[in-house]
């Protein structure tokens, strides 16, 4: 693990983190009723009104494309949710990964899922790395992690911010790499950068902001790529491109070639706004960013907040027309969908 140089680290707190701009402070019980009362007088959220796409995944070109080492394709596939299957350099990568019913500590309760996964874990390709932007449970699952801890050939590599690598020691993962923001690790010729977010952790009620958050810049040979994780609107995304400027400038296109990016869980603004960007505030990520292009993940999975879960997409086909930006620069995914992306020069 290497460590690029950084302002001085503002976001360490006694006993935990905070963001970069503006400081978070988790909703009172009293917001949180506020909130459930008022969808529940307005009958949110309203049931879809199309269905969330979902096709049947190319198993076997992406295990060819695994196994194809320098040849291979630099791919996307969207699992559900933030989970994303990532091939890039050789590795194939799984961002935040949850394959369970429900986002809850509970088998019983809590968010459903309203379609399967794109792909099974039992489906995967081996993965090589997990790259877990926090510890909330739609992003970092225990059933999941133990499933692809049992894949043949031994556990990935977990990359994850301070603090969540002794979550995962205690379920027996020796393969975990803490980073802090800023922080880079290379894996098989990849670089992998930890990069602010402005967003929360927690588990419960007494672990709130004790663990680190954030987003992953990704370098590779064949591609550069940007993970958000949950995040809210803030500098962040500006500090972001202008740290990796001249890395990015002195290969060829400059820029990230893809950004996932969130473009759900963001109703109501009073309660979300400091946590999850809406669809314009993404827009603004993927232009702050200078992405090539960039992928809407983070909806269509779970009903966490109060907007319909297909609206979304919906949302991003009016902001890109309203900003003139071109559907395939900023597109979304059916549930099990490959987009295949051009190799950087």
């Amino acid at each position: 693990m290497t460590t690029i140089d950084r302002d001085p680290k503002r976001h360490h707190r006694p006993g935990g983190f905070q963001n970069n701009y503006g400081e978070f402070t988790p909703r009172s019980l009293a917001e949180v009723l506020r909130w459930r009362w008022d969808a529940s007088r307005k009958n949110l959220p309203p049931a879809p009104s199309t269905p969330i796409p979902q096709v049947a995944p190319d198993l076997a070109f992406l295990r060819a494309n695994a196994a194809a080492g320098a040849a291979m394709r630099p791919t996307v596939t969207w699992v559900g949710h933030a989970t994303v299957l990532v091939q890039l350099g050789g590795l194939s990568l799984l961002t935040d990964p949850i394959f369970s019913e429900r986002a809850s500590p509970l088998a019983f309760a809590g968010p459903k899922r309203h379609q399967p996964p794109g792909i099974a874990p039992s489906e995967l390709p081996r993965i090589d790395v997990v790259l877990a932007s926090h510890n909330h449970y739609d992003h970092l699952d225990e059933a999941s992690v133990r499933a692809l801890c049992a894949q043949t050939g031994g556990p990935p590599v977990f990359v994850v911010p301070l603090g969540v690598g002794r979550w995962l020691a205690e379920r027996g993962v020796r393969t975990a790499v803490e980073l802090d923001w800023w922080d880079e690790h290379r894996i098989a010729g990849v670089d992998i950068a930890l990069v602010p977010a402005q967003h929360w952790s927690g588990r419960g009620l007494k672990d709130r902001m004790k663990t680190l958050w954030g987003g992953f810049a990704v370098f590779a040979p064949d591609c550069h790529l940007f993970f958000a994780g949950d995040t809210g609107y803030s500098r962040d995304f500006v500090d972001i491109r202008e740290r990796f400027a001249e890395r990015q400038s002195a290969a060829a296109g400059g820029g990230f070639d893809v950004a996932l990016l969130p473009i759900g869980a963001y109703e109501p603004r009073w309660f979300m706004a400091n946590q999850h960007v809406n669809v314009d505030e993404a827009m603004k990520i993927h232009r702050d960013l200078q992405a090539k292009r960039s992928l809407g993940v983070h909806w269509g999975t779970f009903e966490l907040t109060d907007e319909a879960l297909d609206e979304p997409p919906k949302a991003l086909a009016r902001v890109r027309a309203a900003h003139g930006v071109a559907d395939d620069d900023f597109f979304v995914l059916a549930v099990g969908e490959t987009r295949k992306l051009p190799r950087r020069r």
